[in-house]
């Protein structure tokens, strides 16, 4: 186990931590670029590259001989905060401007045909992940927050067996590590306070494809929760301290149909959930006295997401594709962060696909995220002082993708 270390830290532990993980923004989709084009409906049951590896790796059933698919997307959240009646201990630098800023997520997948109903895979990808920075460090919020972000990287071997022409069956283990950086603004302290760390967990995915016919396939799937114990030290001015506490990040399961409607339509669909509700409190632990130094209440409720898709082959190379989807976050009104202000989503994506035969085949797609304006009312008290947070949040998103995929 990694050791994580927190220097240097106000009062409780962690308290900061609590909008790190806060809402969908945090779940990261962008899996496979190509899927960005349909809102990555269908997800469990597309297996048109070798990115099925992480939506479901029975999905390699369908993609004989040695398959690679490597691509990257690009993240562009924006969170604009207007303040609405903030009182208390607050910082003197404004609204923080535009909290959201770019980020690249890249994935690779190789998958083998190594008999004729045996199938292994790898994927590395990115199941979650986080940036949030405001402009200043003395920001009108920034005892609530400054920097957080949180990068995890999965490592994800897979094997998927035919069991007969209409049932395929996968299983996977991840190896997930995670970094995390967070930092927010402390009273009588020049300096912000700074989490700094890392860890590593296993976990395991499984799932199932169903070949109705063939013009029609159903998959469903189900990703793990990790569970990650976090290990390191509490400084302040005049203390330190070894501190531990668990984290546990959710669960997640999709059901997806895929449907060729005729020669040149195909149709997709997913509902997927997301089991939020393994972040309800974050405990702060003495390691030395075994005392509770400390909790954060995240009051998460488990979300769903809903997608549609389509896609027309207007052309032996080309197909055009289309998706919408809505995506519900888990975070609610009473336990907004800055962290990760967050707020329900609609997705809306188009793309294209180039087949170039045995040059292979290049995905692009962009996907808009209309976000509804996320109201905030985040209390933070310290020894003798209580700032509170008061406004909303004006949120949105663009994502762009690019995978290329061939078969050997």
């Amino acid at each position: 186990m990694k050791k994580m270390t927190f220097r240097p830290l106000p009062g409780i532990l962690l308290l900061a931590f609590s909008g790190v993980a806060s809402a969908s923004a945090f779940q990261l989709w962008e899996q496979n670029a190509s899927g960005i084009a349909t809102s990555f409906a269908g997800s469990a049951a597309v297996a048109d590259n070798a990115g099925t590896i992480f939506f479901n790796p029975a999905g390699m059933t369908q993609l004989p001989g040695i398959q690679l698919s490597v691509g990257v997307a690009g993240v562009g959240p924006s969170f604009k905060f207007s303040n609405e009646g903030s009182s208390g201990l607050l910082g003197t630098g404004g609204d923080g401007g535009n909290a959201g800023s770019w980020a690249a997520v890249p994935n690779a997948y190789f998958s083998w045909q190594v008999a004729p109903d045996w199938f292994i895979g790898l994927g590395i990808s990115s199941p979650f992940g986080l940036k949030t920075e405001y402009d200043a460090n003395n920001w009108i919020g920034s005892y609530q927050g400054i920097k957080s972000k949180i990068t995890t990287v999965n490592y994800n071997p897979s094997l998927a067996w035919k069991v007969n022409d209409k049932v395929s069956l996968g299983l996977g283990f991840s190896y997930q590590t995670l970094d995390a950086e967070l930092t927010s603004a402390v009273p009588g302290v020049l300096r912000s306070s700074q989490l700094k760390g890392d860890d590593a967990s296993w976990g395991w995915n499984a799932g199932a494809l169903f070949t109705l016919s063939p013009a029609m396939r159903v998959g469903i799937s189900y990703r793990s929760a990790v569970d990650y114990t976090l290990e390191g030290n509490s400084n302040t001015a005049l203390t330190s301290r070894s501190v531990k506490t668990d984290v546990k990040l959710p669960d997640t399961f999709i059901l997806s149909v895929w449907q060729q409607v005729s020669d040149r339509w195909e149709a997709m669909g997913d509902l997927s959930y997301t089991n939020w509700g393994t972040l309800k409190t974050l405990n702060v632990i003495n390691s030395n006295t075994g005392a509770q130094i400390g909790s954060e209440i995240f009051g998460y409720r488990d979300s769903w997401r809903f997608a549609w898709g389509a896609a027309y082959k207007a052309t032996e190379a080309w197909k055009l594709k289309f998706g919408i989807a809505y995506d519900r976050t888990p975070t609610t009104d009473n336990d907004r962060t800055v962290r990760v202000p967050d707020n329900d989503r609609i997705w809306f994506s188009l793309g294209a696909q180039w087949n170039g035969g045995a040059y292979g085949k290049i995905d692009a797609g962009y996907a808009y995220l209309y976000v509804k304006d996320a109201d905030i009312n985040q209390t933070k008290t310290f020894p003798g002082a209580t700032s509170n947070l008061r406004g909303s949040y004006s949120d949105s998103g663009h994502l762009l993708g690019i995978q290329y995929s061939n078969g050997f």
